[in-house]
């Protein structure tokens, strides 16, 4: 053969070869998850030359492909099932009545605000149920993410519940990912948090302790521990959580496809009776009310379609989240002129949406939280500084809309924010978007739930049981708090008491003024009825008025409120026309709402 046609010819396969190899790496961008057939594309938008690297690789890796992987630890899975003993599984442990009736058991109460003599019996290294959705078991990740630092703040935490938050988090974490936890003491005084602590922790390697030398608040206490922590995420945890089962790719991938995505778990319930590991639900978009309380929206159509994928959340709950380290301090981290505690939860989640984040949950990465009952630790000496926090949040961040936030708590309008140069500077500078932008386009249907002008009642004043001529009297109690009957304050004069109730536009019945609500947590015979935090979303808050025979009807049941002349209680039972101690009288109510209801429930 010639030899021109030989160099043709190598010259030709050269090309082929050059061709087929270019053909490749164009297909590999692509890559089929077999386990649930999802195509995963490689987006540019990801890797533009615009975008920070937060993980040292990782813009290269996802520019070459997108391989995903099954990041569960199964040797892991199998010891927590193998374990036995009590609170093993996240199962709850009822103390006795000697326990109960304990000096001991009521003195750990009061510091801490839930059951701790109970933490001291389960172990710290306890197995918790798996209560993910069946598909986020399938579900494969980013075989490359970011490392993390794991931010805790510390102040007088029981030290057998903070040990059990990091060891949940050592146990059920991949190791390559976690770059350390970072325990923040913010002054505690408890004894066990000084030399106890600091030896036990001597040997977790991945473990250090910050101490401050005075106490700070939470929200500072956490800036102490982002300005040391050396991973490429930020996660804040509170001292009492326990994590679930691969908790952690779920809620780092969607950062590490876009560094301006910060992340929430969907918080589950450790119960402070108990300690049992519950489900609070499948999630719902966090949102807040006029009066700066945090609230919750239902999840949009389409969401529960899709139960393993990450959805938008206005508003995060504020304790648990995960954000990149480079996109916090953009930020400009947390308004330091923000005390102890409360607002920071508002700020984060504004300034992350109007300054061009996003704010997702993701359901397939649970923590459980223990909520306490009440607060042990109280304030700073700084007066009414939630008043002050919520002014601030509202002058930087909150444009005209802060106008509705002052009509509902005319304090607030007076209360001076402070120094917010600095937050505005950063505003501007970040050139961040309006709130009316945000409750346009992220918060949409929040006034349909939480209305910036207050809607009229149903029915207000006292609720007089025509049977006993006694009037309900909720008398201050907390959440989860009982009540029943007592003499009216109307018809003694000089006698106080909680008598004062709107059956509010939610068709919900509270005391006016206050954020709790009455709430029927079982079907059954003289059911009782407690108060807990409203939540708007009817269920086992919904209640409506029949001024004909003078029901209290409680829709999801269809029982009537009913009460016991002798003993002063109050309860649920099924309804009868003719009984009197399930007739009820408002001092008023509205004709026109009321009709509507009585032509739709009764």
């Amino acid at each position: 053969m010639p030899l021109r046609f030989r160099r043709k010819r190598i010259f030709f396969v050269f090309f082929l070869f050059l061709s087929i190899i270019y053909l490749i790496n164009q297909q590999i961008e692509y890559s089929v998850d077999t386990n649930d057939n999802e195509v995963i594309r490689r987006e540019e938008k990801h890797v533009s030359s615009s975008t920070p690297p937060i993980h040292g690789k990782l813009v290269e890796i996802l520019g070459r492909k997108a391989q995903k992987i099954d990041w569960h630890d199964y040797a892991a899975i199998a010891r927590d099932n193998a374990r036995t003993g009590l609170g093993e599984g996240g199962a709850g442990v009822e103390p006795s009545t000697q326990e109960r009736n304990s000096g001991a058991f009521q003195q750990l109460y009061r510091e801490n605000g839930f059951h701790a003599f109970i933490s001291e019996n389960i172990s710290v290294h306890r197995s918790i149920k798996d209560i993910r959705h069946p598909d986020c078991k399938k579900k494969l990740y980013l075989a490359e993410l970011p490392s993390v630092s794991i931010i805790i703040p510390v102040r007088n935490e029981h030290l057998t519940t903070l040990l059990r938050s990091i060891y949940s988090i050592l146990n059920r974490t991949p190791p390559k990912l976690l770059t350390e936890i970072i325990l923040v003491d913010d002054a505690s005084v408890k004894a066990n948090l000084k030399s106890p602590l600091d030896n036990h922790i001597a040997n977790l390697t991945k473990v250090r302790i910050i101490r401050l030398q005075k106490r700070e608040g939470l929200i500072r206490t956490r800036l102490a521990g982002a300005r040391e922590a050396k991973g490429d995420v930020l996660i804040f945890f509170d001292s009492h959580i326990e994590v679930n089962i691969n908790w952690l790719p779920p809620l780092i991938e969607p950062i590490a496809l876009d560094y301006k995505t910060s992340v929430c778990p969907l918080i589950d319930v450790i119960k402070w009776e108990t300690f049992a590991y519950v489900t609070q639900d499948e999630g719902a978009r966090g949102a807040f009310d006029w009066q700066m309380y945090y609230k919750r929206l239902p999840l949009l159509p389409g969401t529960a379609e899709k139960p393993t994928e990450p959805f938008d959340d206005p508003v995060m709950a504020g304790g648990l989240f995960a954000i990149s380290k480079i996109w916090f301090w953009e930020l400009g981290g947390y308004d330091e002129g923000l005390d102890v505690w409360g607002g920071e939860q508002y700020e984060m989640s504004f300034k992350i949406w109007q300054c061009g984040g996003r704010l997702v949950d993701a359901p397939c990465s649970r923590v459980g939280h223990i909520y306490r009952q009440f607060n042990p630790h109280g304030g700073l000496d700084f007066g009414d500084y939630l008043s002050r926090n919520h002014k601030r949040v509202a002058v930087v961040w909150m444009d005209e809309y802060a106008e509705y936030i002052y009509k509902r708590n005319s304090r607030i309008r007076h209360v001076d924010p402070g120094d917010i140069k600095k937050q505005v500077a950063l505003r501007e500078k970040l050139q961040c978007k309006s709130f009316k932008w945000f409750m346009e386009n992220v918060a949409f249907d929040l006034p349909q739930y939480y209305p910036p002008v207050p809607l009229p009642a149903y029915a207000e004043g006292e609720i007089r049981s025509t049977a006993a001529d006694l009037c309900i009297d909720t008398k201050h109690a907390g959440e989860r708090g009982t009540f029943g009957l007592d003499d009216c304050v109307k018809d003694q004069q000089g006698r106080s008491g909680e008598q004062n109730f709107e059956l509010s536009w939610r068709q919900d019945i509270r005391p006016k003024g206050r954020e709790v609500c009455f709430d029927v947590p079982s079907r059954g015979k003289r059911t009782p009825v407690v108060l807990f935090n409203c939540h708007g979303m009817r269920g086992n808050q919904h209640f409506v008025y029949n001024p004909n025979n003078f029901h209290i009807l409680h829709v999801a049941t269809s029982f009537c409120l009913d009460c016991d002349v002798s003993s002063k209680m109050i309860f649920m039972d099924e309804c009868e026309v003719e009984k009197k101690t399930q007739q009820w009288k408002f001092s008023s109510y509205n004709d026109t709402l009321i009709l509507k209801d009585l032509q739709k429930f009764f």
